[in-house]
């Protein structure tokens, strides 16, 4: 497949573009894109999820991704993220300079009679943005993304994560047998099924049911294989009681999925441990682990804290 079309417009003067001129041409983002756009993730310096290959497929239909790639620059299009009504662009990742990106999305916007925002931008990009003079610089409160060091939670030594090693032990006590098993396109076809348990006891809240509904999507993407993928199944007595689907950009492993069996104890802070471990020795590496944000919910919340933050990485709104 190729990159996206764009042109160079033959009446272009100084790298200025007219209205009707702009350069960039979006199209929607597939799985086989993804060889295109992961070396553009590369480049971003925030560690957020938003710049992540499991964090773009899993949320596609939800906040419309669309992509270009122009002079060796990703532009991703969506919408805002705490307001789905209004259209919203990414911080424009590559070799060109924010200030020439920008002036290229102003003309775009321009042409388009749209107002040019930019959403989930990532707290390093500020100072340069603040240099642009935007409009209005606006935190998303509850889209922060909790950031982690991997060493603990792969080993969970030190005091503070002595109640995970406890729960983990009661885990090992109660399933001595398990088996953590790499998830593969061969063999995801088991979380799929594991998912149907999940439903039962999950919760039925808008937000849990859509995001049950887009886990279902990356692990069907997931059978296609996507350069970057990782997963585990964490398997007893034949079944799976857990699994897990992240991605790793730089120092950072992203987890987008974590499911687990409420009817096993720690069956949550094995797959967590193990998959970390297992990461952590075949990525030497990594650094930290970045398990997205809690939505405002506050036991979520209260859950991602339980495993002690090194930040929260924190995402503006920026209106032009």
């Amino acid at each position: 497949m190729n990159t996206p079309t764009t042109y160079t417009p033959s009446t272009a003067k100084r790298g200025r573009y007219t209205i009707s001129e702009s350069p960039l041409r979006f199209k929607r983002i597939t799985v086989e894109d993804m060889r295109f756009i992961y070396p553009y993730l590369c480049y971003q310096r925030g560690r957020t999820t938003d710049f992540s290959i499991g964090g773009l497929l899993m949320w596609v239909d939800v906040f419309n991704y669309e992509y270009c790639i122009y002079r060796d620059t990703l532009f991703i299009k969506g919408v805002v993220e705490n307001d789905l009504t209004k259209p919203a662009f990414s911080v424009p990742v590559g070799r060109m300079a924010l200030s020439e990106s920008i002036q290229l999305l102003k003309n775009y916007c321009a042409a388009k009679n749209i107002t040019l925002e930019l959403s989930a931008v990532p707290e390093d990009y500020l100072p340069a943005f603040r240099s642009l003079v935007p409009m209005r610089i606006e935190e998303l409160k509850d889209w922060a993304d909790y950031l982690y060091d991997i060493e603990p939670l792969a080993t969970f030594s030190g005091k503070k994560l002595m109640k995970k090693r406890n729960h983990f032990n009661k885990f090992k006590s109660v399933c001595p047998d398990y088996e953590l098993l790499d998830l593969t396109p061969a063999n995801v076809h088991y979380a799929l099924e594991f998912m149907d348990i999940f439903d039962m006891e999950g919760d039925e809240t808008e937000m849990a049911v859509t995001e049950r509904a887009m886990t279902r999507k990356l692990l069907r993407d997931f059978r296609r294989n996507p350069d970057g993928m990782e997963g585990a199944i964490l398997i007893v007595d034949g079944a799976v009681v857990a699994f897990t689907v992240g991605d790793i950009i730089d120092d950072t492993l992203f987890i987008h999925i974590e499911k687990a069996t409420r009817a096993i104890p720690g069956s949550y802070e094995a797959i967590n441990k193990l998959f970390a471990q297992r990461m952590l020795e075949r990525h030497p590496e990594l650094r930290y682990v970045n398990r997205e944000d809690d939505s405002g919910d506050a036991g979520l919340r209260k859950a991602k804290e339980s495993y002690h933050p090194v930040k929260l990485l924190k995402k503006y709104n920026i209106l032009f």
